[in-house]
């Protein structure tokens, strides 16, 4: 019965002083600022850039620069929305051959780890879906503060053909290149200093 009673005490103790522990605060989400805001690609054809941007996109992004590892970065882009300035490109992308908007209208990004690089840089690990194809990647991002305001930048490659990207035909490489370079620049509020 007496070491019952010492189990109850210690057990309690130790209770108590977990919970008088400080929990980590998470770092509270930031907000996207649409202007200014972008999510560009550059695809070559015949060996010739061509540029396009998607126009709508959401991201929820929680990160304490000086703590990267308690963040978590997480983006929705509309595959509607690709434009590439040309009235028969943008036509064409929707289609099954491309995006295939129609079953996929969203494509996403989840990230899984941020670690510091150096000052002000980070790397994003996570998971891209494009077309019901998932790939691993890391991201590199710059991140620059102005009072207030933030802005992260950077760019990475991707495979397209990793997500069926440009089928039949145009899966032959010499006519469309399978590198497509992705550049992204987001204006925020809300996140702590560097």
């Amino acid at each position: 019965m007496r070491s019952c009673n010492v189990f109850t005490v210690l057990l309690s103790v130790t209770l108590l002083g977990a919970a008088a522990q400080p929990a980590q605060a998470r770092p509270k989400p930031a907000q996207l600022v649409a202007a200014g805001s972008e999510i560009g690609f550059t695809t070559r054809q015949m060996g010739v850039p061509v540029d396009g941007k998607f126009g709508k996109f959401s991201a929820q992004i929680t990160l304490d620069p000086r703590q990267p590892e308690t963040g978590s970065v997480s983006f929705k882009i509309d595959t509607g929305s690709a434009r590439f300035g040309s009235a028969e490109l943008d036509a064409e992308v929707p289609k099954a051959t491309w995006l295939n908007v129609p079953q996929f209208p969203l494509a996403s990004f989840q990230s899984s780890a941020i670690k510091s690089a150096a000052p002000g840089k980070f790397e994003v690990v996570g998971t891209l879906s494009i077309k019901g194809s998932v790939r691993d990647i890391v991201v590199p991002v710059q991140l620059t503060q102005t009072g207030a305001t933030s802005t992260a930048s950077g760019a990475f490659v991707i495979k397209r053909l990793e997500f069926k990207v440009g089928e039949a035909e145009w899966a032959d490489t010499s006519m469309l290149a399978n590198d497509i370079q992705v550049r992204f620049k987001l204006v925020l509020t809300g996140l702590a200093p560097l």
